[in-house]
C-alpha cells in the first residue's frame, strides 16, 4: 500500500510539473486513455520503453494517466498491452492539430495503388517507420499479384527506414521494384548533426533480420544499412527526384524524376514529413549565413550563432554547436517552453545554459538578420546581438501541394486516430 501511494504521488508530481512548465503537448502519436474503461492493471505503464529513462505513463487514482506527454515517441506498445482495449493512439490534441495525409489500414491512400509509410505518415520513430515499410510492402505484394501490364511492380520514393525496409521486402519478394533517392540513403537520418544519438528501438528487417540498436550514433546506424545495401544486393538510385506521379494509360503510374520516367502498377511514398524547411519570412533571410540544418557543428567554431526553434532539431543543433570551441549560442523560441523536445534535449540545454555555454530567449521572435548582427523581439523589446551564422530549425512544411497533385488528401487531426 505504501509502495502503491509513492508511485501515485510521484505520478501526479510529474503531471503537475509538466502541466505548470507548459509540457503538454505530446510531439506525434500518443495514447488517449479511456478513463471509464481502464481497470488500473498497470500493464500500458510497465510495458512503456521509455518509462526507465523518465515518467511518460503513470497511475492517479488506480487509473493510468499520461504523466509526461511530450516524452512520450509513439511507440504503441501501451495500446499493444491493454487487456480491455482503454487505449487509443492518436495524432495532435484539442489544441495543436497535425496535418497528415488520409491513409487506410493497409497504407493505401484515396488513390488506390498509391501508399504512404513511415514519417510522411506521422511515423517518426525509426521502429515503427521499419514496420511500417515492411507491412506496406506486404499489402502491395498482395495487389500486384494481379495481371497487369506495367513495366514496374512497384516504385519506392525515398530511403530513410520505411524506404530501405521495403526496399528490401521487395527484393526478397523478387519483385519489378525502383527505390528513388534524391540525397543519400537514411532519409532525415541522414540530416542530423554529427554523432547524434538516434534513440530507437529493435526492428527487424527483411532479408536481414534483428536491427538490435537501442542507441546509437548516426553515422554507426548509416554505415549499418549501407553494409546492408551491399550485401543484400538491392537497387537505390540516388539523386533522382520525383517531380510527378500521374494515372497511366492502361492503368497504374507514370512516376516522372529529374532524369526519366518509370511506368509502374504501384507506388510507396516513403519521404520524410519536411518538405521544404519552414521559413522566418524576416528581411535578410536570404543571406547565406541562414542555414536550414547542421550538419557539422565544426563549421560554426569561433563563431556567434543563432539557432531558431524550439523542437528536437532545434536543441540538438544548439547544444552540439555550443560544445565547439570558441561559440557563443543564443537559441531563440517563441513560446515559453520546449513543449516539443525530449526530455534529455531539455536537460542538455539546461546544463549548457548553466554553465554559461548558451543563452535561452524564450518568447522571443526574429525580427531581422543584419552582415554581423541579429534584431530578435525578446517579450515586446527588440535587441540586437552579434551574429555570424543563423540555423533555423523551425521544422518542415508538408509537402501537401505534391500530394494534392496526386490526389492524396490531407487531413489536420486534433487527437484523433
Amino acid at each position: 500500500m505504501r509502495s502503491h501511494r509513492h508511485k501515485e504521488s510521484s505520478s501526479l508530481g510529474v503531471l503537475v510539473t509538466s502541466t505548470e512548465s507548459g509540457m503538454i503537448e505530446p510531439p506525434t502519436l500518443h495514447p488517449e486513455i479511456d478513463l471509464t474503461k481502464c481497470i488500473g492493471c498497470t500493464n500500458c505503464v510497465a510495458a512503456c520503453p521509455e518509462q526507465s529513462s523518465h515518467a511518460v505513463l503513470g497511475m492517479i487514482r488506480k487509473k493510468a494517466h499520461l504523466v509526461g506527454p511530450t516524452d512520450c515517441i509513439g511507440h504503441g506498445a501501451c495500446k499493444t498491452v491493454c487487456p480491455v482495449n482503454a487505449i487509443t493512439l492518436v495524432f495532435g490534441t484539442s489544441r495543436r492539430g497535425i496535418d497528415i495525409p488520409r491513409v487506410n489500414p493497409d497504407f493505401q491512400t484515396d488513390v488506390p495503388g498509391v501508399f504512404i509509410a513511415g514519417e510522411l505518415g506521422g511515423m517518426g520513430l525509426i521502429r515503427n517507420a521499419v514496420e511500417q515499410g515492411k507491412q506496406a510492402l506486404q499489402n502491395i505484394a498482395a495487389v500486384v499479384k494481379e495481371p497487369h501490364q506495367n513495366e514496374l511492380d512497384l516504385v519506392i520514393v525515398g530511403a530513410g527506414p520505411a524506404g530501405i525496409s521495403a526496399t528490401l521486402g521487395a527484393h526478397e519478394s523478387k519483385l519489378r521494384y525502383a527505390t528513388l533517392e534524391q540525397e543519400e540513403l537514411g532519409g532525415t537520418v541522414a540530416h542530423f548533426p554529427r554523432r547524434k544519438l538516434v534513440m530507437t528501438q529493435p526492428a527487424s528487417l527483411p532479408m536481414v533480420g534483428l536491427m538490435s540498436f537501442k542507441e546509437v550514433q548516426k553515422e554507426t546506424l548509416i554505415e549499418y544499412w549501407q553494409q546492408v545495401e551491399h550485401k543484400t544486393g538491392i537497387s537505390i538510385n540516388y539523386d533522382e527526384h520525383v517531380e510527378a506521379v500521374e494515372g497511366a494509360a492502361g492503368g497504374g503510374f507514370t512516376v516522372k524524376t529529374n532524369a526519366t520516367s518509370y511506368n509502374t502498377r504501384t507506388v510507396l511514398l516513403a519521404i520524410g514529413r519536411r518538405g521544404s524547411p519552414r521559413k522566418l519570412g524576416v528581411p535578410g533571410e536570404e543571406r547565406t549565413k541562414v542555414v536550414y540544418r547542421v550538419i557539422d557543428p565544426g563549421q560554426h567554431r569561433n563563431q556567434n550563432v543563432l539557432v531558431v526553434g524550439g523542437g528536437d532539431s532545434a536543441l540538438e543543433a544548439a547544444t552540439t554547436i555550443a560544445a565547439e570551441p570558441g561559440t557563443t549560442v543564443t537559441l531563440s523560441y517563441r513560446s515559453a517552453a520546449f513543449s516539443r523536445a525530449k526530455l534529455k534535449n531539455r536537460e542538455l540545454v539546461e546544463e549548457m545554459e548553466a554553465a554559461g555555454r548558451i543563452r535561452v530567449l524564450f518568447n522571443s521572435n526574429v525580427q531581422a538578420i543584419g552582415e554581423r548582427s541579429v534584431i530578435i523581439d525578446v517579450e515586446g523589446t527588440n535587441e540586437s546581438i552579434p551574429n555570424d551564422a543563423v540555423v533555423v530549425s523551425a521544422g518542415g512544411i508538408l509537402p501537401s501541394a505534391f500530394l494534392r497533385t496526386i490526389g492524396i488528401n490531407v487531413e489536420t487531426k486534433w487527437g484523433t486516430e
